[in-house]
């Protein structure tokens, strides 16, 4: 081989020359990002929602395009009011909302659902926290991780999803839940009384930071990590991702496949998903569902059962009718008044008076 030829002025001014493009896009795109965060989702006024992260998180992927916020169609409203969608969201933040009045010292981290490709952000998130500072709660909503609307089935790309085909929304959670015990005296919050509240996909993840959470699953950051990430208690409405029979078809999603271990003759139906390894150590769960769920099928009872042999304390309604993503807002099925059960429960276990 022979030696390698160095540039002439002339070469050296055109390697500059493609240097300085490189960098001008690549500037161009840093500032479209950060433009693109600016334009996402932003909370009511008098709220600021925070980077849960110091810097990239852990098992950082890309989106299909900048954080997108989408109000709903008639055809999808709730209640007769629409909704905001958000999606894409890459950068987790959580927007803390103290209590109205008296403050009970309990909080409580919410989750909104949307499949893991989207975050129903006001109508399972800013309306629940709105429902929970009446009643002298903290709440802290997250935004955690999602990456848009691509088809879900057996897409080669990056997505967020039930952990483990995902870990990045459990992540998010368990970061946030180490923060907010970080912070709890600044909050006015008590840190034995901070509890986790999610709907649909969020009901999964209540159930996923319920069970794990003797180990991060990330490399500490900082202080906050240092801190307990499991939840006091948990509530979940319209939950799915919690028997057998969902893990097998979350397991035959994406690129990636996780071996089940499902005990010989079980109820797929009936026996909770083996990745959530329930134990004495699983904190009160409360847990809402309908039977004509059209989403996820009644997954609550395989995981309601899966407590009651752990004698976690649970409290479970099943009912006929009021389908699915309703959130907090009334309509003519009796399911919808389940915030008034939430109430007595959070007495019954001692987190308000």
């Amino acid at each position: 081989m022979g030696a390698v030829p160095r540039l002439g002025s002339a070469g050296e001014d055109a390697a500059l020359g493609i240097a300085m493009k490189f960098w001008m896009v690549a500037l161009s795109v840093m500032v479209a990002i950060g433009c693109a965060r600016a334009q996402g989702w932003q909370p009511s006024a008098g709220h600021k929602q925070v980077a849960i992260w110091p810097g990239v998180a852990p098992d950082a992927q890309p989106t299909e395009g900048p954080e997108a916020v989408k109000t709903t169609g008639k055809e999808e409203w709730v209640a007769g009011v629409p909704w905001v969608w958000v999606n894409n969201v890459s950068v987790p933040t959580m927007t803390v909302y103290s209590p109205k009045g008296k403050n009970t010292g309990a909080a409580m981290v919410v989750f909104p659902g949307g499949g893991y490709q989207g975050l129903a952000i006001d109508l399972e998130g800013t309306e629940v926290c709105d429902w929970l500072t009446a009643k002298g709660v903290t709440c802290v909503l997250l935004k955690y991780r999602v990456p848009g609307d691509l088809p879900y089935p057996k897409t080669t790309y990056p997505k967020s999803g039930p952990y483990p085909e995902s870990p990045m929304a459990l992540e998010d959670a368990q970061r946030t839940m180490g923060l907010v015990r970080l912070h709890a005296k600044e909050w006015g919050i008590d840190p034995h009384k901070v509890g986790v509240l999610g709907f649909s996909a969020g009901g999964h993840l209540v159930a996923a930071i319920s069970n794990h959470f003797e180990k991060r699953l990330y490399a500490s950051v900082d202080a906050a990590d240092a801190q307990s990430c499991r939840p006091d208690f948990g509530v979940a409405i319209y939950p799915g991702h919690l028997s057998v029979s969902a893990a097998k078809w979350d397991a035959d999603q994406g690129a990636k496949k996780f071996p089940l271990k499902v005990p010989a003759g079980a109820d797929e139906e009936l026996s909770v998903n083996p990745d959530l390894q329930v134990t004495r150590e699983t904190p009160p769960q409360f847990w809402l569902q309908a039977e004509n769920d059209n989403v996820d099928n009644v997954d609550s009872l395989a995981y309601y059962i899966a407590l009651k042999n752990a004698k976690v304390p649970t409290e479970m309604h099943l009912y006929a009718k009021g389908g699915h993503a309703f959130g907090l807002r009334h309509t003519k099925d009796p399911i919808t008044d389940w915030p008034e059960l939430v109430d007595v429960w959070m007495k019954t276990i001692g987190m308000v008076e």
